[in-house]
């Protein structure tokens, strides 16, 4: 069983960066697949990144690709996702979620087993 932590959410202009980070604060994330998803008010949670659990395998949404990127230190049991060029379209809750399925899995979030509690992101000027 893993527990997971969002961090680095917050309120920024269009264009600017952030840092989310997702952390175990119970367990191990080494052979967890990792994904981010969103949810903005009134829609349902979308899959934006995953990662393999050896890093080895990146996928994204096309709505954040070349925008995001998604990387894992499993010495520090920490994914994170970078989120450049922010826009006003990406202002949502965040989550973090752990999955063990096969790795083709990644987009679907009925496949994972555990999340974290989400941070906001808010993208506006």
């Amino acid at each position: 069983q893993v527990q997971l932590v969002e961090s680095g959410g917050g309120l920024v202009q269009p264009g600017a960066s952030l840092r989310l980070s997702c952390a175990a604060s119970e367990g191990t994330l080494r052979r967890y697949t990792i994904g981010w998803f969103r949810q903005a008010p009134g829609k349902e949670r979308e899959f934006q990144a995953a990662i393999s659990w050896n890093g080895g395998s990146t996928n994204y949404d096309d709505s954040v690709k070349g925008r995001f990127t998604i990387s894992r230190v499993n010495a520090k049991n920490t994914v994170y996702l970078q989120m450049n060029n922010l826009k006003p379209e990406d202002t949502a809750v965040y989550y973090c979620a752990a999955t063990r399925t096969v790795y083709s899995e990644y987009p679907n979030a009925l496949r994972y087993d555990y999340w974290g509690q989400g941070t906001q992101v808010t993208v506006s000027s």
